[in-house]
């Protein structure tokens, strides 16, 4: 608001001293060349179009050329016509939506190494709100996860430049640097009284996107922490290793929270992992070829395991229709809290005029099988579990049966404690610690416990469990 009035006062002020702007040769020719694109737009690009609006707008384009030529004669710094026009190409597609942008080669290459799954900088996927550069997600194991920035962190300043007014681009282009270079982020944070002050180091952020851990014998952890070109293939790797170390599973955890998106195709592959037949994920936009339809195959990686989805607020674009999709088909149980709600698809189209230069430009919006729209709704969870911590109650030693003198035995041979599968004690204490400081995947592996228990009580043939019950060891305990 402050800019705003500066800048009007900034205008009145200036008016006065100026001669009356009178078209220039740049004027007249940046008209004649605005004009001229109404023939050499592709028709897909134009859209449709009534004859009213077949034609720029003439007096737009005046409008435009004049505001052009005064920054040129009154800007305190000199600037080039060049600079002037790829600074409005920014602002026209900045204006659209938060996601659609100009790609100069540098942001091209940048593109390349987010989907590769390799780049330098400090390991956050970042958006723009209100001017302010917001964390949608931090990424695992680099140097922002380890220093806990959180998603829905609000950065207000890189070392000591507010972040107002930069674009997304240029603040991510600050966040990077050189390997090993400190940068001090001020970040806004719920909750907190005050702005906190973190100082992150620079480095090489090389991702793995899916990660596997054992919670409980017969029951497995996935997480993908993003989506790659390769993360389909390295779920079925995953998922195959997982099945080789404890056999059948009994349940699956699959980890998307703080996931915040990546490669459409990747989404498809994760979910065709888990369900055998249907749609995965539909598009529709306005030109022909962003209306897209994705099945499943009938190949099932997953065996049918139980599954249990963890989704959150950093949950974004393809981990939404991965979550969406295993939803609506009943494959999974999703727990968690709300996701993004980030649903709209990026098409990346380079220029004619200079190949290394493009647009990310925003061309449709996702639908679940069902034909819900993700955008700006995200994906509910079925069981809604808040982050908390599990603390255990110390509770005063309690006497057994057992502990008693005489007491008498039961005929049972004595068990060499629980079938861990060779696992170490340094594993299942990293796995005990983790379940611990995690209360939702704590409940998630619950929730697979009984759904287990559920599956196997109930496919039990009958004459089995009248058989149980006529067991002596069945008789009912005297009291």
């Amino acid at each position: 608001m402050n800019l705003a009035f500066n800048l009007n006062r900034l205008s009145r002020v200036t008016n006065a001293s100026f001669t009356p702007f009178r078209p220039s040769l740049l004027h007249r020719s940046l008209c004649s060349a605005l004009l001229a694109l109404t023939v050499t737009l592709p028709s897909w690009a134009a859209g449709p179009s009534t004859p009213s609006q077949s034609r720029l707008p003439l007096e737009d384009l005046r409008a435009f050329t004049e505001v052009m030529e005064r920054i040129k004669q009154a800007y305190v710094e000199k600037i080039d016509d060049k600079t002037l026009l790829e600074n409005a190409i920014h602002g026209m597609l900045n204006g659209l939506d938060p996601h659609s942008a100009y790609l100069a080669p540098d942001d091209f290459r940048e593109l390349e190494e987010n989907t590769s799954g390799k780049f330098g900088g400090l390991g956050i996927e970042v958006g723009l709100e209100d001017g302010f550069i917001k964390v949608v997600s931090p990424i695992d194991d680099t140097p922002a996860a380890k220093a806990g920035i959180q998603a829905g962190d609000l950065i207000i300043k890189l070392d000591d430049s507010s972040v107002k007014g930069m674009s997304l681009s240029e603040s991510v282009e600050k966040m990077r640097g050189m390997v090993g270079t400190p940068v001090r982020l001020t970040i806004v944070r719920e909750g907190e009284e005050k702005p906190l002050e973190i100082t992150l180091e620079r480095a090489v952020i090389r991702i793995q996107s899916v990660k596997t851990k054992s919670l409980a014998p017969g029951y497995g952890y996935v997480r993908i922490s993003q989506f790659q070109t390769d993360t389909g293939k390295e779920l079925i790797e995953a998922l195959n290793k997982l099945n080789a170390k404890e056999g059948q599973l009994h349940g699956l955890v699959l980890d998307l929270r703080n996931n915040p998106g990546g490669v459409l195709q990747a989404a498809v592959a994760v979910t065709d992992a888990f369900i055998r037949d249907g749609l995965i994920v539909y598009t529709k936009g306005r030109i022909p070829n962003s209306e897209l339809r994705f099945n499943a195959t009938k190949n099932d990686p997953s065996r049918g395991v139980p599954l249990v989805v963890l989704i959150n607020g950093g949950s974004a674009s393809a981990s939404e229709i991965v979550a969406g999709a295993l939803q609506d088909h009943n494959r999974a149980v999703l727990l968690g809290t709300n996701s993004f709600g980030k649903g709209s698809v990026q098409t990346v189209l380079p220029l004619n005029v200079d190949s290394t230069k493009g647009i990310k430009l925003t061309t449709a919006l996702y639908y679940t099988p069902d034909g819900r729209s993700i955008q700006a709704e995200g994906i509910q969870p079925d069981i809604v579990v808040k982050r908390a911590r599990v603390t255990p109650i110390d509770t005063p030693q309690q006497h057994k049966e057992a502990d008693l003198q005489r007491h008498l035995g039961n005929g049972n041979k004595a068990t060499k404690g629980n079938n861990t599968k060779g696992q170490s004690d340094n594993s299942k204490k990293e796995t005990t610690d983790m379940l611990a400081q995690d209360y939702q995947l704590n409940q998630a592996l619950n929730v697979l416990k009984g759904m287990h228990i559920n599956a196997t009580t109930t496919s039990k043939p009958k004459a089995e469990k009248t058989a149980a019950l006529k067991a002596p060891n069945a008789s009912k305990a005297s009291r």
